[in-house]
């Protein structure tokens, strides 16, 4: 029998090869499926109870980390800047702030177990599970949900279970790490009989990170939990990876921060600094870090934002003077620099970062939660039209 007498068996056969070919070229299975990058359950250690196998969080590959070349493997700055940027930011970019992994499991039950470099679990106004815990989401068609925290109860190694009874089936998961504290490891627990595989990469038009640049408030202080400082909530919302370099009480605008910012193809510049510096120092330090960032980068837009509104200064006069004067300044600067014809800069104003009935800070100054997410409200539309003004996706 020849080939032409099985035509109407080969040539579905051939039609087979031929979509098995383009899914594989477009990275997708059969079904239209993303395709995964499963982990090696070589690469897991068994839990002693048998049921669960145990995954270092770096096999996933972490993200928002900007610098590969750093000293310890979760830090946020590369080794290099030490000495070369003040040792108080040198020793607070030893916290995982933003630091996160995604992943994907039809595990029933999520577990983790960390490991913290610090002993300090809390601070007096935030919450251990912001400064030293875990923080999961799951995702909901195109939306990340809550699905559970992980509580530090003592130092330096921490093992608790973040979810369970999950439905059945694969759902994309984002592990955030701790705002206020490093960590010497981080591992994945899954059931024994399940498969975790990295997380689908970000599309093309969105790969590209945001990077937040500024103080405490960008750091994350005083979010209950990881996910809730407001460059997470932003990356959540805007579906696109961030980087987080907020420095508590450190975030001045050296030059030597534009330098290193200037190495990152990022897809934007937030830099959220005024509540760090007085008025003499924003006039000294915006405009030459702006142009060192915007030499480098002649393309990238930069949003400035001013310093938030002291939530007790309706009626303290000093309170009210500190950060009128300040945003003053700031937007003197802005309009110094937009005079001068440096393109994709714009300025975020104070007005709506707290809001103005008091209740969005635990002290007047940091965001709880509520403040945070009225911060990500009032920069999400901001950030979109520079996005969108520079070519990018918004």
């Amino acid at each position: 029998m020849s080939i032409h007498d099985n035509k109407w068996c080969v040539l579905p056969y051939l039609a087979v090869v031929l979509m098995a070919a383009v899914a594989a070229a477009e990275g997708v299975t059969m079904d239209g499926e993303p395709k995964l990058d499963k982990l090696d359950p070589n690469m897991a250690v068994p839990g002693v109870d048998g049921n669960t196998r145990w995954y270092d969080a770096a096999h996933l590959g972490i993200e928002g980390q900007a610098w590969q070349d750093t000293k310890h493997r979760f830090d946020r700055l590369p080794g290099k800047s030490e000495g070369v940027v003040p040792d108080p930011v040198w020793r607070l970019a030893q916290h995982s702030a933003g630091l996160h992994v995604r992943f994907v499991t039809d595990s029933d039950t999520v577990a983790a177990r960390w490991t913290l470099r610090f002993e300090s679990l809390a601070m007096g106004h935030m919450a251990a599970t912001g400064v030293s815990g875990l923080d999961l989401y799951v995702k909901d068609g195109e939306r990340w949900r809550w699905a559970g925290v992980g509580r530090p109860s003592e130092f330096p190694t921490n093992e608790t279970t973040l979810a369970a009874g999950m439905p059945p089936g694969r759902h994309e998961y984002l592990l955030y790490f701790p705002l206020y504290n490093g960590v010497e490891s981080v591992e994945i627990g899954i059931d024994a009989d399940a498969e975790l595989a990295k997380a689908p990469a970000y599309p093309a038009e969105r790969a590209k990170s945001i990077c937040f640049y500024g103080t405490s408030i960008v750091h994350g202080g005083c979010a209950s939990r990881p996910g809730m400082a407001y460059p997470a909530i932003l990356a959540r919302r805007l579906g696109r990876p961030v980087i987080n370099l907020g420095f508590s009480g450190n975030g001045k605008m050296e030059l030597e921060l534009a330098e290193l910012l200037s190495e990152l193809d990022a897809a934007l510049y937030v830099v959220d600094c005024a509540p760090n510096m007085n008025p003499e120092m924003l006039t000294e330090r915006v405009e030459p870090f702006v142009k060192a960032l915007r030499q480098a980068r002649p393309d990238t837009p930069i949003v400035l934002v001013e310093n938030v509104v002291y939530q007790n200064a309706w009626f303290n006069k000093a309170r009210h003077e500190g950060y009128t004067e300040k945003n003053a300044a700031l937007r003197k600067a802005y309009e110094n620099l937009r005079a001068e014809g440096v393109p994709h800069l714009s300025l975020v104003p104070c007005d709506e970062l707290l809001g103005d009935d008091g209740e969005g800070t635990v002290d007047g100054v940091h965001p709880t939660d509520l403040g945070f997410m009225r911060m990500a409200d009032a920069l999400e539309p901001p950030i979109r039209a520079a996005l969108r003004e520079a070519g990018e996706a918004p």
